[in-house]
């Protein structure tokens, strides 16, 4: 199987994956093997070892500046980019399947949900899978217990006040709060 034809690829890329994808089960064995390492992530209290496993789970190297408290739960890391000096507080929940981007210098407060796919709406399509990249720019910081839904732009600088659930992107230098979010000042 061409790499590029894979259902990772599709989700990537930002396609819809129907629950009758022939390679659904390959979706499914690499989440369980996901879940896998992070309960060996969640039984650590080493910061090193946390950082080790969470390379594991990404695919990719994890600076030592970054620090994750645990229990942390993703269900997909190769889809998942982590910057310089992140710091990510208890009981994070990230759907990455969709593609999630940290960058540098960026905090996650405790609670925090990315959420970077979802369902269709109509109820005959909502088994399939809806993919939205989530990306952070530098300098962000996430509220306790906030929520991030998929396709969203997180700008520089800006800060996402607890609780608040993201619905629209966020620019640069902007402070969003509430249910939907909405910018309640500037920086």
């Amino acid at each position: 199987m061409n790499t590029a034809d894979t259902i990772f690829n599709e989700l990537k890329n930002g396609a819809t994956v129907a629950p009758q994808h022939p390679q659904i089960k390959e979706l499914r064995a690499a989440s369980y093997a996901t879940i896998r390492l992070v309960q060996q992530l969640n039984a650590s209290a080493d910061p090193k070892e946390i950082r080790k496993i969470l390379s594991e789970i990404t695919g990719t190297a994890i600076d030592e500046t970054v620090a994750i408290f645990p229990p942390f739960y993703i269900n997909y890391g190769k889809a998942l980019s982590i910057g310089k000096n992140v710091f990510i507080n208890f009981n994070c929940t990230f759907l990455a399947l969709g593609g999630i981007v940290i960058e540098d210098n960026v905090l996650v407060g405790p609670d925090v949900k990315i959420l970077s796919e979802g369902h269709s709406l109509p109820p005959v399509e909502r088994q399939s899978l809806v993919p939205g990249k989530i990306h952070i720019k530098q300098n962000a910081w996430i509220g306790a217990g906030a929520t991030i839904l998929p396709g969203i732009s997180v700008g520089e600088n800006a800060v996402i006040a607890a609780g608040a659930v993201v619905t629209r992107d966020v620019p640069a230098n902007a402070v969003v709060a509430g249910i939907p979010a909405k910018i309640i000042r500037s920086i």
